[in-house]
């Protein structure tokens, strides 16, 4: 390890978090200090869903650390207050107190950015109208919080089908509101699901009475009085109270643009180690791009355990290790009522944007032996498992069920990091127990069936 260093880190979520927390571990003589431009240190968006829907009942409990905790650990940390610009050759960073309005300069030997992304807004007519709400922060969680509960929102237009729009849709539905979905997609969650699996989430969507409106593109939002009152697609008009926009994200990174070299949607460019374009600067986060374990490239994927994992290389590498990220393969989960799923690397559906040749096989099963009834924990099972079509390498899967199957998907994911084929998982060992699941594994069924697949087709 170096000498004790000075190292300013930015942004208190994940990424920012889990830097901070490395550094602590291994040079906690470090002089840290931990840069959160809002009132509110490190809140997690991605619980936000559990506290709109009472399963938790303080939005502060929402989070990581308190100003009060680090600070005991011997952190510096500063909330309202922003860093505004950064000088990368005399290594100082400018610092603007929202409390007081001062300003000052500070010095650093190591910057790791962790800026995260702000979501991104539809550029069309009537934005300026009231109740168009985001579903990320704090401040937004409290106002989502009361909108369940206002009498006057009777009708909720969510805007994007990813994993925040679906969360959205639910929460209100279950709150008693009429809520559309509207995506440009043809079909709800394509990033994470192929159409086997959402034909069977949509169906389960309309069963609560959420109506899919999918394959439409917002033109304008229509006002009453000053507040949204209607939203106009290409295709059809939706009374309007609420407005939950959850069409994606665009990287927080505008005014890095002059600090370190940026690409496509302003991400920042990073090599394998976290670190930028300028010296002794590391960027981690939804701001970046990350190793893509499926291809060895480089994917944007914007997930907590991502932002968490690059944060922890980043600070090793500030603190003077040379440690190569090794890569995610983009794992998640999510429910949607009684249904809950997880998947991992490609998709059939997304396999042609990453330039690879894929085959898959499609399994049902049913969770526990058949003779286990429904009402002790027994279920149907839908398995997708994703493999190269030349040599058999495992490149992803998803997974479904009433029953929660979703662990199984890590399992696919290391293969994925360690270039399993489905030859070598077919009779990979998975524990057998009729209170936890088959004789054979789900896996293990799918991959004899693509072995047997692959093999045909090379005769």
């Amino acid at each position: 390890m170096s000498d004790q260093k000075k190292i300013i880190v930015v942004g208190s979520s994940h990424g920012g978090y889990e830097a901070v927390q490395q550094i602590l571990l291994d040079a906690p003589e470090t002089d840290i200090q931990w840069y959160e431009k809002g009132g509110f240190l490190s809140f997690l968006s991605c619980g936000m869903q559990l506290y709109l829907e009472g399963a938790v009942k303080d939005v502060n409990s929402v989070r990581y650390a308190t100003v009060e905790g680090e600070s005991a650990k011997g952190v510096h940390v500063f909330v309202r207050q922003e860093i505004t610009s950064i000088d990368a050759q005399r290594h100082t960073v400018h610092v603007v107190d929202h409390e007081n309005g001062e300003e000052r300069e500070e010095s650093y030997d190591k910057l790791i950015l962790s800026p995260g992304a702000v979501p991104a807004e539809i550029p069309v007519e009537g934005r300026e109208l009231e109740n168009i709400y985001a579903m990320r922060g704090r401040d937004w969680a409290i106002k989502l919080k009361a909108a369940t509960v206002n009498p006057d929102i009777k009708d909720v237009v969510v805007i994007g089908a990813g994993y925040i729009g679906i969360e959205a849709a639910e929460v209100f539905a279950k709150a008693g509101k009429k809520v559309t979905i509207v995506d440009i997609a043809d079909r709800i969650l394509p990033l994470y699901l192929d159409a086997e699996f959402t034909d069977v989430l949509t169906a389960t969507l309309e069963d609560h009475d959420v109506s899919v409106a999918a394959g439409e593109s917002v033109q304008r939002f229509e006002g009453k009085d000053g507040k949204v009152s209607a939203v106009v697609t290409d295709k059809g008009t939706y009374a309007a109270d609420l407005v939950v926009e959850s069409a994606g994200i665009r990287a927080n990174t505008a005014w890095l643009s002059d600090v370190v070299k940026l690409g496509d949607h302003g991400l920042i460019e990073i090599d394998d180690f976290q670190a930028t374009s300028a010296p002794d600067i590391y960027a981690v986060g939804d701001a970046t791009l990350i190793g893509f374990a499926p291809t060895g490239g480089y994917a944007h994927i914007a997930l907590a355990t991502n932002a968490r994992r690059q944060g922890r290389i980043a600070a090793r590498n500030a603190l003077g290790e040379h440690i190569a990220f090794p890569g995610v393969s983009g794992s998640s989960a999510l429910s949607i009522y009684d249904y809950k799923f997880a998947s991992t690397g490609i998709k059939e559906s997304n396999a042609a944007s990453y330039g690879v040749e894929t085959k898959s096989v499609l399994v049902k099963d049913t969770y526990r032996p058949p003779f286990v009834p429904d009402d002790e924990g027994n279920a149907e099972v839908l398995f997708k498992l994703t493999f190269a079509a030349d040599d058999g390498r495992v490149l992803g899967a998803q997974i479904m069920s009433t029953q929660d199957t979703t662990a199984n998907i890590n399992a696919i994911s290391l293969a994925i990091q360690q270039h399993v084929t489905v030859d070598q998982l077919e009779y990979a060992d998975f524990f057998f127990q009729p209170g936890f699941d088959r004789p054979w594994n789900i896996i293990n069924v799918a991959a004899q069936q693509a072995s047997r697949e692959l093999a045909a087709s090379k005769k």
